[in-house]
């Protein structure tokens, strides 16, 4: 930021109050600014992740009104009950300008059938940065190809295999680059003494228990390396799911192998995903396959054990599989900001507010929203961030929860501290390289009402029979009999609604 425009927004932090609601679950309130009451107020409801919300002096939200020409009154709301009160709201009709979505939700998704949100589609074009949404994410968001909310972006590419490298030395192996190689290191790490405390106590890979299908599990990030579709493929024009294609029985049979031979837990099915990192950090286990993240994670829970212990989890995306490399990609977004008509009830207003959510992408808004008020939350020195909150969690709290409501269309802006290690790096490289090689559900965006009454139900039907096909207690013939349950249960009449909704939005 340059030193005149810094100066600028010190003088007017000081002019200007903040309206802020710091409700935790409560009613929505308004407050009056009269020192400012040239200005607008944009009244918005967040959920808040953090102990504190940024309090009535933050001076990173008195710096974003300064920016954005607004009063920002926000609600915030404990995460833990927000779409609690997202249909408490729905329910009494007082909303505000914006509000931010988590999930396509029931509640959620029956407010749009009844009209409650703007349908945001034929505005977008006109804004500098929602114009430049991608167009995946934008689809991915939608409900049945109709635009009800601008997502908050989110890397497309999280899957990884987590390793430690010096078992792999240990038993003189490379990274595996194929599916045959992934399997050999496993084997070795079962087989081959990695810790070499000469005892039969190691195995390869780590799995938790993991409720539901198509959202991350190691399984679903395995079968796509196999080449099966995510959630849904393509075949003759229309979408069949995953779990009658060959590719995904192969991969089932595979998990039932690595079972089998004792190279992931056997607790598997019931382990608590809390507990996911242990094995690795405490040299029973060597691989996770999850996201990158976690791998940062578990580098610093050993080098908090053992100082010497720098560098040796490592990162690869993916393997190269029967159909070439594949890789798992998120949806893109974790929820999204919707405009509620009963909060914004011209097409006048309804370009106000989206002028204002079209500035929070602008990079000044981004790093105040994310990063907070350099000189106070971070400084830059040669250009180079450096945050000053460590050990300092009051600073952090002023602009953590603004970040709730930062979309990062068209891209991330703000700062994030530079680290050296290989992880970092490899991370980055994983991200730009799968991209390319993603496999996306194609009906991401649809919303069908048999699966909002039936999903649960029919999810849990292909959960048991995957678990009981993994660990013995039925075989392929037993697997497909639980997808004519599932046919008879509801599937079919599922697949017939989502067919019809796909060749629709496909027009």
């Amino acid at each position: 930021m340059k030193q005149y425009e810094k100066k600028r927004l010190r003088k007017k932090w000081l002019a200007v109050p903040l309206a802020v609601s710091i409700i935790a679950g409560c009613s929505h309130s308004e407050t009056s600014n009269p020192e400012n009451s040239s200005k607008d107020t944009i009244n918005i409801m967040a959920p808040l992740l953090s102990p504190e919300s940024p309090g009535s002096k933050s001076p990173s939200l008195k710096a974003l009104e300064t920016y954005t020409d607004e009063n920002i009154n926000v609600t915030w709301v404990p995460d833990s009950s927000y779409n609690d009160k997202f249909n408490i709201v729905m329910a009494s009709g007082d909303l505000p300008q914006a509000i931010v979505i988590k999930d396509k939700s029931a509640g959620f998704i029956k407010s749009v059938k009844a009209g409650a949100f703007w349908e945001l589609s034929p505005y977008l074009k006109d804004y500098k940065n929602l114009s430049q949404a991608d167009e995946k994410i934008v689809n991915n968001s939608s409900v049945n190809g109709e635009v009800y909310g601008i997502y908050r972006s989110r890397d497309l590419i999280r899957a990884c295999m987590i390793i430690r490298t010096d078992w792999l030395e240990k038993v003189g192996l490379d990274m595996p680059e194929t599916l045959d190689d992934f399997y050999e290191v496993l084997k070795a790490f079962k087989e081959k003494d990695p810790d070499g405390n000469g005892k039969d106590d190691t195995y390869g890979m780590v799995v938790p228990k993991w409720l539901g299908l198509g959202n991350g599990s190691p399984w679903d990030i395995l079968q796509i390396w196999f080449g099966a579709p995510n959630r849904y493929g393509i075949e003759n024009g229309k979408l069949v799911p995953d779990f009658t294609t060959k590719e995904y029985m192969d991969a089932l049979t595979f998990f039932k192998k690595l079972y089998d031979e004792g190279l992931i837990n056997k607790d598997f099915a019931v382990m608590d995903s809390a507990k996911w990192n242990d094995p690795v950090v405490k040299g029973k286990a060597g691989v996770i396959v999850d996201t990158g993240s976690r791998a940062s994670q578990i580098q610093s829970a050993m080098e908090e054990s053992d100082e010497s212990a720098k560098e040796i989890i490592d990162i690869i995306g993916t393997v190269e599989g029967p159909k070439g490399k594949k890789t798992f990609p998120t949806s893109g977004y974790s929820g999204m900001i919707a405009i509620p008509k009963s909060g914004v009830k011209t097409e006048k207003e309804l370009k106000r507010v989206l002028t204002f959510l079209d500035k929070l992408n602008d990079k000044e808004a981004q790093i105040l929203t994310n990063n907070g008020v350099e000189g106070r939350n971070y400084e830059l020195k040669d250009g180079k961030f450096t945050s000053l909150e460590k050990n300092n969690k009051a600073l952090l709290y002023e602009h953590e929860g603004l970040a709730q409501f930062s979309m990062s269309i068209p891209k991330s802006e703000y700062y994030i501290e530079e680290q050296k290690t290989k992880l970092f790096q490899h991370r980055k490289d994983i991200i730009t390289a799968g991209e390319k090689i993603a496999v996306f559900n194609p009906a991401e965006s649809l919303v069908s009402d048999v699966y909002t009454q039936k999903g649960a139900q029919l999810d849990n039907i292909i959960l048991d029979a995957r678990t009981q096909f993994i660990i013995g207690e039925i075989d392929e013939k037993g697997f497909r009999d639980a997808v004519r349950l599932w046919e008879n249960s509801g599937g079919t009449e599922l697949l017939k609604d989502l067919n019809k909704l796909y060749k629709a939005s496909s027009k």
